[in-house]
């Protein structure tokens, strides 16, 4: 029987807890396996962040539905929304990419042009990577490095039984589009759900002004969906929680289903104490900052319908196996 990708994870990082020996001196982990980022000791004044994500035709996107320009963007992205989840500031990128012979010269130069659009405005530096043949269409490795203020990183694992729990901008948009991709639609980034699937936008200015205000106790990035993304931050916290159905941001006709469990938003959930919550302005540069719901002791997760009851909340976001 195939184990699943989280019970991959899991196996992973025990076994590498066996070779901490082996670590280099003059740079120490801080944060291994188990959060956005890995987080290493730098310097007396700065802490390093580096994240690595995968995107793969076939799995991640389709060239029938989405231009080189988007591709090229949402890969570097997604990264990008790791170090936002951090707090971090991001530096510099590192671009893996395999081709078929299939592979246009116009496709290869949209690409980059989406990926280095988006480096240029957030400032990260493309400083390196590799290239390689590909059996069959576009395979795209991404790793990012990012700075922060030495032990300010926010991790997953520090919400505690009653911070409160919120999220930004509204979610299930890239889920829907995704259904009317599947359905025949074509695609109009006119329409804000297209608009999120194609061109996610990292909240980095969020991160980090959560961070520089000591708001967030514990924050992720919302890419495989609002249910197992709660599931990851609550299982390193060592908590449960307690979510509203009604108070999930959504625009109609995104389902409740799709806010709950639809990936690609690139939105962030974070945790903040009732004591610091009155300190949190109804957005951040355009963005609506909302409560979802509440850390509470144990490890259950429960989700209040309309009709004021609590019921299991189901774990159905994505995962690669």
């Amino acid at each position: 029987m195939r184990i699943s990708e989280r019970e991959f994870v899991e196996e992973v990082r025990r076994e590498a807890k066996h070779k901490v020996a082996l670590r280099p001196r003059g740079l120490t982990l801080r944060q291994g396996i188990g959060d956005d980022c890995a987080i290493l000791a730098y310097s007396p004044q700065k802490d390093l962040l580096v994240t690595t994500d995968f995107f793969l035709e076939g799995v991640h996107f389709r060239r029938e539905w989405e231009a080189a320009h988007s591709v090229g963007h949402k890969a570097l992205a997604r990264a990008l929304s790791d170090i936002a989840a951090m707090g971090g500031i991001p530096r510099y990128a590192f671009l893996s990419l395999a081709l078929s012979r299939t592979i246009k010269q116009n496709w290869i130069q949209e690409f980059l042009k989406g990926f280095l659009e988006l480096s240029e405005s957030q400032k990260v530096i493309l400083a390196g990577g590799d290239t390689s043949a590909s059996p069959d269409g576009v395979i795209t490795d991404v790793m990012v490095i990012g700075e922060i203020t030495k032990g300010q990183a926010i991790r997953r694992d520090g919400s505690r039984a009653g911070d409160e729990i919120w999220v930004t901008g509204s979610l299930g948009n890239a889920a829907l589009a995704l259904s009317l991709l599947r359905g025949g639609k074509k695609p109009l980034l006119s329409q804000l759900p297209f608009r999120v699937l194609f061109y996610p936008q990292p909240r980095l200015h969020i991160g980090r002004y959560l961070r520089q205000r000591k708001l967030a106790t514990a924050m992720i990035d919302i890419s495989d969906g609002l249910s197992i993304d709660l599931a990851r931050l609550c299982e390193e916290s060592g908590t449960g929680a307690r979510i509203a159905e009604e108070a999930i941001p959504r625009f109609p006709p995104v389902t409740i289903q799709q806010a709950l469990h639809g990936g690609e938003d690139m939105e962030l959930l974070f945790t903040v104490p009732p004591k610091r919550s009155a300190m949190l302005p109804k957005s951040i540069g355009g963005v609506p900052l909302t409560r979802i719901g509440t850390i509470i002791p144990g490890r259950k997760l429960w989700l209040v319908r309309g009709d004021g009851k609590s019921r299991p909340l189901p774990i159905l976001g994505f995962q690669h196996f």
